[in-house]
């Protein structure tokens, strides 16, 4: 349960906290009503001005603690990524949860992870320096990396087409199988897959869009859990990302 709560005025004051140990920062708040037993101190950033929207030339900044549903509102979010994020959470968890707080809690079967990680998003995370990483570098690390810092801001392209396929128990339900594919106009193809383990998998990130399903067949080569076996997963896996491109390219 929650020990203390903190307010800070700056970011500093919220990164010498984060720095005590069992202290964890407090956005929407989804993730820490699921916290273990251990007593354990928050960090509530609503003060530090993160939860805003900027659009920047072809670029869309948006601060950690934007809302879920805030983002899928926006106008220049981009369609696909409005779709994972409905199926990412319902609307009451979307109108509470974080950007940030939904990407650093993640597992496979995240909609939102994997269509963001196919846009090659980039986060700002701060600590006595401010550093730049790739969500999809931060993700496997995250704990280790994430521990006494934080991320202020994540940075996505708008200059890119981005589609997203899934197969799901339901049509509402979160991925047994998903895939999100990103092009560049430079040809630049991003293939994700997700729907299981503990983050989505960058399956391609190539110069064009050749070797698109064997990408996709490999990135779900050892995917067997309670949910669907590898086989099975292996052959969606391809069906999603063929999708995906004629989506793009049509």
């Amino acid at each position: 349960m929650i020990q203390s709560y903190f307010r800070p005025a700056t970011l500093e004051e919220a990164l010498q906290l984060l720095a005590q140990p069992g202290t964890y920062p407090l956005g929407g708040g989804t993730i820490l009503n699921q916290q273990k037993d251990a007593d354990f101190s928050v960090v509530d950033l609503q003060a530090l001005g993160l939860d805003k929207i900027h659009k920047v030339g072809e670029k869309l900044e948006i601060g950690a603690t934007v809302t879920l549903q805030s983002l899928l509102d926006y106008t220049h979010t981009p369609e696909a990524l409005k779709t994972a994020l409905r199926l990412e959470a319902p609307l009451n968890l979307r109108n509470m949860g974080s950007v940030a707080g939904a990407l650093v809690s993640c597992d496979g079967r995240s909609p939102f992870a994997a269509a963001m990680m196919a846009l090659d998003a980039k986060c700002t995370v701060v600590s006595h320096q401010s550093s730049v990483i790739s969500l999809g570098d931060l993700l496997p690390l995250r704990e280790e990396q994430l521990r006494g810092k934080l991320i202020t801001k994540i940075e996505i392209p708008l200059n890119v087409k981005l589609a997203y396929e899934q197969v799901a128990r339901t049509p509402a339900d979160r991925p047994i199988v998903c895939a999100a594919l990103a092009q560049w106009a430079s040809g630049r193809t991003r293939l994700v897959i997700g729907g299981w383990g503990g983050s989505p998998s960058l399956a391609m990130d190539g110069r064009d869009a050749t070797g698109l399903e064997p990408a996709a067949r490999n990135a779900a080569h050892d995917a067997a859990d309670e949910w669907a076996s590898a086989e099975y997963r292996r052959e969606v896996a391809v069906v999603l990302a063929k999708r995906c491109l004629e989506q793009i390219q049509g």
